[in-house]
C-alpha cells in the first residue's frame, strides 16, 4: 500500500497509519538495567557511539518536520538515557517549533530530572513517562544495577511534577524479580496520583536474558490488582494505543497494562523509530533500520526524504509479537537502548 509523499497519512501494508515518532538522541544510560543494558555487555569498556556519528539537532528537527508531513503527531525522546545528550532542552525548544505536534514527550530513568524539568517544560516538553521498577530500595538498585538511591528517581518524579509536566510511571514486570512489588506500586501511584503503567516483560533485543517464565501475564496484574481495588477497564483515548486502560472504582486513579506478550497488539502499532545516528525502524524487534542519516547529510531535499518514508512505510508489514513463539523470537533483534524501546 505504497504511497505518494504529500498524499495524506501514510499508510502501510496492513493499513496502519504513521501517527507516532520515537527519536533517539543517545544510547549511553546511567542505569544498566538487566531488560536492557546488562553489565556484564555494556560495562566501563563498552563502545558507545562517538559523538560525530549521532544525529545533530538540526538534523532531528528537520527529520521531525519529515515525518510530520507523513502523519505524525506524536513525538517521543527516548535513549539511552535522553538527559545525558548535552543541551537536550536546547533540542525541545527546536521540537517545540514544528507545527503539527499534539504530543512532545520523554522517557527518562528520571535522576536527572531535578536539574532539567523546569527548562524542559519552559522549552515545550508536554510530559515525561519515568521508569520505576520497585519501591523496595534493595530491589530497585539490584534491578536497575546502580549505586544510586531509589529517591533519586523519587525525587525526579516530584521535580517533573513541580514544573507542571505529565508524568506517567511505567513498570516492567518480571516473575521473581519485582512482581511482588505490584500491589506496593499501585498504592504508591494511587497516592501520588500518578498514571502508572505495567509492561509485560518482553524480548527486545538478544541480550537481555528473556525466557517466557519471567512474564506476569497482564491478566493476572489486573487481578492482583483489582483484589485490593476494584478495576473497570475504560476505552482507548486514541486509536493505537498500547495500554490497556483501567481506572479504579472507588475514584482512586487508574493503571494500563502493555500485554506485547500475552496480548500483541501489532495490528494496531502505529510508531516508528529513529536511532542516535538516524536508523529508521518499523518494529521495536526489528533486526536493521534504513539509514536517513546518510540521506539528510547526502543533501537530499525534505520532498525527497518524504518520498523515501512513504515507500519505507507504505511496504512495512511487521508483526513481530503476534509471530512470536513459545520460545520467543529468534534471530538478530536491535538492542532497546539503541532505539529506545
Amino acid at each position: 500500500m505504497e504511497q505518494r509523499s504529500g498524499a495524506g497519512p501514510l499508510l502501510d501494508r496492513l493499513g496502519r497509519p504513521l501517527t507516532d515518532l520515537r527519536i533517539s538522541v543517545t544510547d549511553r544510560c546511567n542505569f544498566r538495567c538487566r531488560y536492557c543494558m546488562p553489565r556484564e555487555l555494556f560495562g566501563a569498556d563498552h563502545a558507545f557511539l562517538p559523538r560525530s556519528e549521532l544525529l545533530s539537532f538540526e538534523e532531528i528537527a528537520r527529520l521531525a518536520r519529515v515525518f510530520r508531513r507523513g502523519g505524525v503527531r506524536k513525538l517521543r525522546l527516548t535513549g539511552g538515557e535522553p538527559l545525558l545528550r548535552g543541551g537536550l532542552p536546547d533540542l525541545v525548544a527546536m521540537l517545540a517549533e514544528v507545527g503539527g505536534i499534539e504530543d512532545l514527550a520523554m522517557t527518562s530513568n528520571g535522576v536527572l530530572l531535578p536539574k532539567f524539568a523546569d527548562r524542559l517544560a519552559r522549552n515545550g516538553l508536554h510530559r515525561v513517562t519515568v521508569s520505576l521498577d520497585a519501591l523496595d530500595e534493595g530491589t530497585f538498585r539490584a534491578l536497575a544495577d546502580t549505586p544510586l538511591p531509589l529517591s533519586a528517581v523519587l525525587d525526579g518524579i516530584a521535580a517533573a511534577r513541580q514544573a507542571g509536566l505529565g508524568v506517567k510511571v511505567n513498570t516492567v514486570v518480571q516473575r521473581g524479580g519485582n512482581d511482588h512489588q505490584l500491589e506496593d506500586l499501585a498504592a504508591w501511584a494511587r497516592e501520588e496520583r500518578v498514571a502508572l503503567r505495567f509492561i509485560e516483560y518482553m524480548d527486545v533485543g538478544t541480550t537481555n536474558g528473556w525466557v517466557r517464565d519471567k512474564v506476569v501475564p497482564a491478566d493476572e496484574v489486573r487481578a492482583r490488582i483489582d483484589a485490593l481495588w476494584p478495576l473497570e477497564e475504560v476505552p482507548p483515548r486514541v486509536a493505537g494505543e498500547v495500554a490497556t486502560r483501567f481506572r479504579y472504582r472507588d475514584g482512586g486513579g487508574e493503571i494500563g497494562i502493555i500485554a506485547s506478550v500475552t496480548k500483541p497488539f501489532c495490528r494496531t502499532c502505529t510508531r516508528a523509530r529513529i536511532s542516535a545516528i538516524g536508523e529508521l525502524f518499523t518494529c521495536l524487534f526489528a533486526a536493521t533500520g534504513r539509514d536517513l542519516r546518510a540521506l539528510v547529510r547526502g543533501g537530499r531535499t525534505d520532498e525527497e526524504l518524504s518520498a523515501v518514508l512513504a515507500r519505507h512505510w507504505g511496504g512495512r508489514a511487521d508483526r513481530a509479537s503476534e509471530l512470536r513463539g513459545e520460545g520467543g523470537l529468534r534471530g538478530p533483534r536491535v538492542e532497546m537502548s539503541y532505539i529506545g524501546g
